[in-house]
């Protein structure tokens, strides 16, 4: 244990249930990451799941949001007004566990600043959220709170048996904690709710670095998942979960009437059951649909290698694409609307609550829907598929305005102000750590 006083933070820690792969958590933490590094911080990661240098990082498997005894916990917590004497138990001896392994992350790499991300939001591993509650309160720890979604926004966790836990630690109130939040509506609701002041800092895109010209990775993926060169290439650039609405995208794609209709989905369906991904393989088998799941050909790099096959970047699918379908009942933001304004493609969008708020005043050009799709639809995509002149001038002014509003000196104004503000609170005291 040493005590020593705040200076100049320098050493970043990143705490989240998984920081691995690509889940909006995840790629909003490398871009966070990439924005403090390029300021001379350092960067280290805790979690349960992770896919960053082994040398900056703490993993620990009881914080991931999967682990056994975690699940156990999860399920016996919502669904029902009451938790077992022997949950209780359960989760203040991982609280325990996990706080001890908080104090040597903390130790190990002299941690001066900790980011939380989603982990005191959604209460997906509760004993970690009040390990580290715990832990920021036992020593006054500087600490940003990023949030991506919170549990009021989730149907699954309205009813449940730790309402004691929520507002202990989902999230905190804490004076040295500075909250961030990723949208409008979610500002409103935590100071509506907690009487909490944040921040609001959109996710982000690195737009100043345009991506550079298409490799010839087209042919090679095509082959790879049975599609004809002149065939169009619709990607869904999304987990499998019931608020992405892929519904909407395979009627989208049966209404085209294509000789050969396709549609690629880029992410897994593990993270919330297999019962929507059974019903969107039924509806497309159906709808006369070629449902192709890439997601075990998409790493974070190109040429990753798991479990044997080459992996292809997020970006070389993108590159890949003709048309981009986003048919989000809801998003906490969007990563895949930036990714697809970023890779120049032209995108179909749902209104989702958070794009009227946030999004669709910046004036994108982009075709929307109104939770169904229409023969409108189809032919306003048409246009765009069969115009070159239309659809490069809808690309041109969406990374124009993409770059204005959403780029990473957009988060870097905003989270180093954040960084300012935590150390001039906290100059002058001693943590003993």
């Amino acid at each position: 244990m040493s005590i020593h006083g705040y200076t100049k933070f320098r050493s970043v820690g990143f705490i989240s249930t998984r920081i691995a792969g690509t889940d909006g958590v995840s790629l909003e933490i490398d871009k966070w990451a990439t924005v403090l590094e390029r300021n001379r911080f350092e960067c280290f990661y805790f979690s349960g799941e992770n896919d960053r240098k082994p040398d900056k990082c703490t993993l620990i498997e009881e914080a991931h949001f999967m682990h056994p005894e975690v699940l156990e916990i999860t399920k016996a917590c919502f669904g029902q007004r009451n938790r077992p004497r022997e949950i209780t138990k359960k989760i203040h001896r991982l609280r325990e566990h996990l706080k001890r392994e908080i104090y040597k992350f903390v130790h190990r790499f002299d941690i001066d600043l900790i980011i939380a991300e989603n982990v005191l939001a959604i209460p997906l591993n509760i004993p970690l959220a009040l390990a580290l509650v715990e832990f920021i309160a036992e020593n006054g720890f500087p600490t940003i709170a990023h949030h991506h979604d919170f549990a009021w926004e989730r149907d699954r966790f309205l009813v449940n048996g730790v309402e004691d836990y929520l507002g202990f630690a989902f999230p905190p109130r804490q004076p040295t904690v500075q909250h961030v939040v990723i949208n409008s509506i979610a500002s409103q609701q935590l100071s509506y709710r907690k009487g909490v002041s944040n921040t609001i800092i959109p996710n982000v895109y690195d737009f100043a670095s345009p991506p550079g010209p298409m490799v010839n990775c087209s042919e090679e993926l095509r082959v790879e998942i049975g599609l004809g060169e002149e065939e169009l290439f619709i990607l869904q650039p999304t987990r499998v979960v019931p608020r992405k609405w892929i519904e909407r995208s395979l009627e989208i794609v049966s209404m085209m009437h294509l000789e050969n209709p396709s549609l690629i989905i880029s992410h897994s369906a593990e993270d919330e059951g297999d019962i929507y991904n059974r019903r969107i393989w039924e509806y497309a088998r159906r709808l006369g649909i070629n449902l192709i799941s890439i997601e075990h050909l998409v790493g974070n790099q190109k040429g990753e290698q798991q479990n044997g096959p080459h992996k292809f970047s997020i970006g070389d699918v993108y590159q890949c694409a003709d048309l981009i379908t986003y048919p989000s009942g809801y998003e906490g933001f969007g990563n895949a609307f930036l990714e697809a304004i970023y890779y120049r493609k032209p995108i179909v969008v749902n209104r989702y609550s958070i794009y009227i708020a946030d999004i669709e005043p910046k004036g994108f050009d982009v075709i929307t829907i109104e939770g169904f799709v229409t023969e409108e639809t189809i032919a306003k995509i048409n246009e765009v598929l069969e115009n070159e002149e239309r659809r490069e001038r809808m690309v041109e002014t969406n990374y124009r305005l993409g770059t204005r509003y959403f780029s990473y000196e957009v988060l870097e104004r905003s989270l180093l102000n954040l960084v300012d503000m935590l150390e001039i609170q906290c100059e002058g005291r001693h943590r003993e750590v």
